[in-house]
């Protein structure tokens, strides 16, 4: 019963980050999820929700196609946005080049994983990493906009719950160690995520983000 509830607090975080990356998206005129990890995160989604669908549809397997569809949207925003995030030399062409680069790059790295590890083992390993990869590139993303614009509380916040809660179905009940470090070492990127927005925060006028 644990499980399942947790199962269910990470899908319902989750899909609040991704309903609010779109919309500060379309708001901000730009992307909300930094590139690398919106690729990674639509690959893995894309390629677990289809198999939901091919064999057992379970609940992870509905919040999975619900992230996937989702990130359609966000996928848009930064197809549509992205270029102007860039230097002046980066041509329109070239951008989306380099958006197809690492869209491929992200479905290769992602059926990589299952054939090295199995469908079970490779969707927890992958989605762990690739978390602890965005964790940083957030607040990479942060610095190098110099504060948060295209970000927001909601986001920050909804990324460490939905990264805690199967961190500790899949760490602490699943025992497994590796799990356990990588979703603990996503808590304290998260949490210091939270506190940089949370400070741009109060400066802003009104003390609104």
């Amino acid at each position: 019963m644990m499980i399942l509830f947790l199962t269910v607090v990470s899908g319902v975080a989750w899909t609040a980050v991704y309903v609010e990356a779109i919309r500060i998206g379309f708001r901000d005129r730009t992307y909300a999820i930094p590139a690398a990890a919106l690729a990674l995160n639509f690959a893995w989604e894309a390629i677990y929700a289809s198999r939901s669908v091919a064999t057992v549809l379970s609940v992870q397997g509905v919040i999975n196609i619900v992230w996937a569809l989702a990130d359609v949207a966000i996928l848009y925003t930064f197809v549509r946005f992205g270029r102007a995030e860039l230097p002046a030399w980066v041509t329109r062409k070239l951008f989306l080049g380099w958006a197809l680069l690492l869209g491929v790059t992200a479905f290769a790295v992602q059926l990589l994983f299952v054939v090295e590890f199995g469908w079970d083992q490779a969707s927890r390993y992958a989605a762990f990493l690739q978390n602890l990869l965005m964790s940083g590139l957030f607040i990479a993303m942060f610095v190098a906009r110099g504060g948060p614009r295209g970000q927001s509380m909601l986001i920050a916040v909804g990324k460490w719950i939905g990264t805690l809660a199967p961190t500790v179905v899949f760490g602490w009940f699943g025992n497994s160690p590796l799990i356990l470090g990588l979703g603990a070492l996503c808590s304290v990127f998260d949490l210091a995520y939270i506190w940089l927005v949370l400070r741009a925060r109060k400066s802003a006028p009104g003390g609104n983000l």
